[in-house]
This record gives C-alpha cells, sequence and structure tokens, in this order.
C-alpha cells in the first residue's frame, strides 16, 4: 500500500486539487511539502495535531517536510470560522507565541538526514515588504471576485470584514509562493477549513509561473466523535500540547478516556501504527471491550509523541496509584500532575496536626462530631491507607516530601493538603 492509499484508509484526506497529478509525481519523485500554523497562543492543541503528523507521514516516506510557524499571518487573523474580528496580537507576543510553538513541533519531525524538516517562520519573508511591493507584486495576480467567492470571506461579508482580515488569504498564497521558489515546496497541507486560503496560494503560483507550476494542495477532514460533537474538548477546556497547560497525565488521561466508538478513527488519524496493529486493536474493541487495550495503545502513542517516554511512564504511574490507591508511591511533582484538578487546603504555620480540625477546616467533614464518625467508620484514607484514631494527629511523615498530603472520603472525594 502506498501513501496516499494508507492516507485513504485512515480517513485522512478530504480534498485534493489534482489527485492523479499528485499520485504520479509522488510515484517519480520526492517532494516538499509545508504545514502552518498561526501562532494566535503560546502552545497548540489537539486540534492542531493531523495535519502535521500527516505531514510527517510525509516525511517517513521519503518527502520533506517544511513546518512553519504563521510570525506574520499571526498578526492578522484568519478569518475562516469567525463571525466577528479577531483581537490583534501584539508583535511580541506573536514572537513569543512561535517560539512556543515551533518548540512543541520539533517533539513531532526529525530535522536531521537527508530529508529533515525545515522550520520557518513567515514574519522574516513578510515583515520588512513594503505595501507597494506587496499591491504590485502580490496584489495585482489576485482577483476581487476570486476573493470574494471564497467561504472564509463570503460568509463575513453580512456581518463585516476588514480589508485587514480580508488580506489574510493574500498572505497565506505569498507563503505558499515563497516556499515554491525558495524550497522548491509542491503541496501545502491543511485542514478543511483552510481549503480556500491553499487554493489562493495554486491560484498565485500559476498565474505568476504559468508555464512550470506543478503545486498541489490535500485538506483533512474535520474531527469529531461518534456523537457529533467537536473533538478535543474537556469540560476544563482545550487539551494543549503545553505541559503546563494540561500536564501528561492529564493528556493521557484524555486519551485513554475515549470511547470504543471513536478509539479505532483516533488510532488511523493520530498513531502511526500499522494497519495490522490497528485492525488487531479493532478485534479487542468489539471481542473484549472491557480490557481497553485500544484506548491504552492510544494513550501511550500520543504521550510518547508529545511529552517523551519518561512523561508517559510518569503518567502510567499516577494513573495505576489513583486506581490502587497507593498514593503514597507518588512523588510530589507526580500528587501536583495527578491532584491538579482536585480541591486544596493550605494549613498555616500554627497547624498542631489534629485530624478532625483538619477535616472541618479543610470542608471534608462539615463538623467536629461528623468527622470523628467518618474516621471512626473506616472513611477517612490518609495517603491511601486507612485511619480509624479519631484522635489522630498528622506527623511529619505523613507529609510526601514536605509539601502534600492527601485525604480521600470515602471512595472518590480527595482532598489536598498543602504545606
Amino acid at each position: 500500500m502506498d501513501l496516499l492509499q494508507d492516507l485513504e484508509w485512515r480517513g485522512i484526506i478530504y480534498q485534493q486539487s489534482d489527485e492523479e497529478g499528485l499520485k504520479d509525481l509522488l510515484n517519480k519523485e520526492s517532494i516538499s511539502l509545508y504545514c502552518g500554523t498561526d501562532p494566535s497562543a503560546d502552545s497548540l492543541h489537539i486540534g492542531h495535531l493531523v495535519p502535521f503528523l500527516t505531514l510527517r507521514r510525509f516525511q517517513q516516506h521519503g518527502h520533506r517536510p517544511i513546518v512553519l510557524v504563521g510570525g506574520a499571518t499571526g498578526l492578522i487573523g484568519d478569518p475562516s470560522g469567525k463571525s466577528e474580528e479577531r483581537k490583534l496580537l501584539t508583535v511580541e507576543t506573536v514572537q513569543q507565541n512561535a517560539e512556543g510553538i515551533k518548540n512543541q513541533l520539533e517533539a513531532i519531525f526529525e530535522f536531521e538526514g537527508e530529508n529533515g524538516a525545515i522550520m520557518v517562520n513567515n514574519y522574516d519573508w513578510t515583515h520588512a515588504m513594503d505595501v507597494i511591493t506587496f499591491l504590485r507584486d502580490i496584489g495585482k495576480h489576485i482577483g476581487i471576485n476570486y476573493m470574494l467567492a471564497k467561504d472564509t470571506i463570503a460568509n463575513r461579508l453580512e456581518t463585516g470584514i476588514s480589508f485587514t482580515e480580508f488580506s489574510y488569504t493574500i498572505l497565506q498564497a505569498m507563503d505558499f509562493l515563497h516556499l515554491y521558489e525558495n524550497h522548491n515546496c509542491r503541496m501545502q497541507i491543511g485542514g478543511s477549513d483552510q481549503w480556500g486560503n491553499i487554493t489562493s496560494g495554486l491560484e498565485l503560483i500559476r498565474k505568476i509561473h504559468p508555464d512550470e507550476s506543478k503545486a498541489f494542495a490535500l485538506t483533512i477532514p474535520l474531527i469529531t466523535k461518534a456523537d457529533g460533537t467537536k473533538f478535543g474538548k474537556t469540560a476544563g477546556g482545550a487539551v494543549w500540547l503545553d505541559p503546563d497547560r494540561t500536564t501528561p497525565y492529564e493528556f493521557y488521561q484524555f486519551w485513554i478516556n475515549t470511547a470504543d466508538a471513536d478509539v479505532v478513527k483516533y488510532l488511523k488519524l493520530f498513531t502511526f501504527l500499522s494497519h495490522e496493529e490497528i485492525e488487531q486493536l479493532e478485534v479487542s474493541v468489539q471481542a473484549e471491550p472491557h480490557l481497553r487495550k485500544a484506548q491504552k495503545a492510544l494513550a501511550e502513542e500520543m504521550t510518547r509523541l508529545i511529552h517523551g517516554e519518561e512523561a508517559l511512564q510518569q503518567a502510567i504511574k499516577i494513573s495505576e496509584a489513583l486506581f490502587s490507591g497507593d498514593v503514597r508511591s507518588l512523588t510530589a511533582s507526580e500528587i501536583k500532575q495527578g491532584f491538579k484538578d482536585v480541591p486544596s487546603f493550605d494549613v498555616d504555620s500554627e497547624f498542631d496536626g489534629n485530624l478532625v480540625d483538619l477535616l472541618v477546616s479543610a470542608k471534608i467533614s462539615p463538623s467536629k462530631r461528623q468527622a470523628r464518625e467518618d474516621i471512626s467508620n473506616g472513611a477517612i484514607s490518609l495517603n491511601g491507607e486507612k485511619l480509624t484514631d479519631s484522635n489522630y494527629v498528622l506527623q511529619e511523615s505523613d507529609r510526601i516530601e514536605g509539601q502534600y498530603t492527601i485525604i480521600r472520603r470515602g471512595k472518590k472525594k480527595y482532598t489536598l493538603i498543602k504545606y
């Protein structure tokens, strides 16, 4: 099975500008191709991943990926999918965001070797261009009627669109032209919402290089859950690649909680597992769903890819400790990850260690009387161990690395005590 057949099998291809032409080109030679993202935040989230992972699949087949971070286009704002103008970011913010995103993308690609990835920032070739040059050399090749026919523009005409955002698609087209001329880039990959922007690049290349232009576009479908809801959102918001925003443990948990109806699709889209491995996991979903082998494989592959082996093992350790209740085996940094969203209580320097008083102060039990009952009934666990002594006084040894004590009331109600 060749690369395009593999992409079809995985459900990655949504639109192509010239299916037969691309197939012929890939059969003849290795190409350079690119995918870009605007640094509108200082981190990517998992909704950004599939186009870049697709670019990585091309690299595995001998092609050279060009990874573009839009330091210039990020200053303008893509009107795609927006009903109103974006808030403009400062140059400093965009460039700072770009640096953070570049570090995350470096985890996905190989930058060494014959087809090592290239990382570029469109600010480098855009910021010094004066407006007259832009209008004469670029703008004259893009017709107004052509622009108005784009969905991203047409959808905004009633609510209003500024000339700034109207120009976005021209800037992205200019990126494709620049990479075509300077890096022999023959194709752009993007999400299905980028079709209009990508084909503007094809049009610009065709206008400026009419006799030789051989450029292509490929887009990827919008990813949804089996129930039709948007992929990549949780109760806490987006699932970020930045470990300070979404910890590796939370990242791992997101994937391992994937529904049976979605897990095989996600294995195809997001992982580099072989067809045979995915098909075996698909059988497991049907025959032994309680084992959740597919979800574990998905969570392990994705956490390893984005955060590395050490972070993966730490996420697994936290998960197992929380499942078993053996939280004393965790380090302080692991507790910080695993208990990020549970209620917490900061004890002051005058705390004498009395457990009953702590349960009331931390609002774990509503009263001292109830606190004593909870303890004597075995409903209170300290660092995973049940306590039944209502006169218990916490010791220094109850503080994990001197920073935390974990109290559980009942089976699931955790509170993190901080010192």
